[in-house]
C-alpha cells in the first residue's frame, strides 16, 4: 500500500467535505496513517492572509499543495476537499504530488443552491458575499478525474465504495 493524495474538488455544497470524513474514517479502520487537509480550515491558518480573488485562490491551493507533498512523501495518506475551481491548479497539483488522484464531486448548481448548509449561496446572491464559486467566479469542471462522483444520484456511502474501489484498482490500497 502506498500513500495517496484524494484530491476531492467541486462547487460548494457539492459534498465534498461530507465524503471525505467518510473516506478518512474508512482507511482509519485499515490502520492507514490518514489526514484530511479541509480548506475551510486551513483558511483559518495556513492561509489566514489570503482573499477570495482569483490571486488569493491559487495562494491559498499553492500552500495546500506544498502541505499534501510533504505528508504523501511520508507515507500519510492525504485527503483533501477543497473547492479548487482552477484546472490549472489541480494541474499543478497532480504533477507535484505523488500518486495524486483527483475526484470530483459532481453536484448541479441549482442543487448545491438547496443544500447550501453554510448559507454561503444565500448570503452570495444577496450580494454579500462577492467571488462565490459557482455565483460570481467561476469554477472549471475537471477534464480527466479519475473519480466523479455523482452526489445527486448517488448517497454518500455509495459515493466511498466508488472511492474505495478506485484506489484498490489503481493499486493505492490492498
Amino acid at each position: 500500500m502506498q500513500a495517496s493524495a484524494i484530491w476531492i474538488t467541486g462547487l460548494p455544497a457539492s459534498g465534498k467535505t461530507t465524503i471525505a470524513g467518510l473516506v478518512q474514517n474508512h482507511l482509519k479502520s485499515k490502520n492507514i496513517p490518514v489526514m484530511i487537509l479541509d480548506g475551510d480550515e486551513l483558511r483559518k491558518t495556513l492561509s489566514s492572509d489570503c482573499d477570495y480573488t482569483e490571486q488569493g485562490r491559487k495562494e491559498h491551493n499553492r500552500r495546500v499543495i506544498e502541505v499534501a507533498k510533504l505528508l504523501v512523501k511520508n507515507g500519510i495518506t492525504t485527503i483533501i476537499p477543497l473547492i479548487s475551481p482552477y484546472r490549472e491548479t489541480r494541474e499543478r497539483a497532480r504533477k507535484e504530488i505523488p500518486n495524486f488522484v483527483e475526484v470530483y464531486v459532481k453536484a448541479s448548481l441549482d442543487t448545491c443552491i438547496k443544500r447550501d448548509p453554510k448559507g454561503l449561496y444565500k448570503k452570495a446572491q444577496a450580494g454579500e458575499i462577492k467571488n462565490m464559486t459557482g455565483i460570481q467566479s467561476p469554477y472549471e469542471e475537471p477534464q480527466n478525474p479519475e473519480i466523479i462522483l455523482d452526489t445527486e444520484k448517488n448517497t454518500p456511502e455509495q459515493c466511498l465504495n466508488i472511492i474505495i474501489k478506485n484506489l484498490e484498482e489503481l493499486g493505492y490500497l490492498k
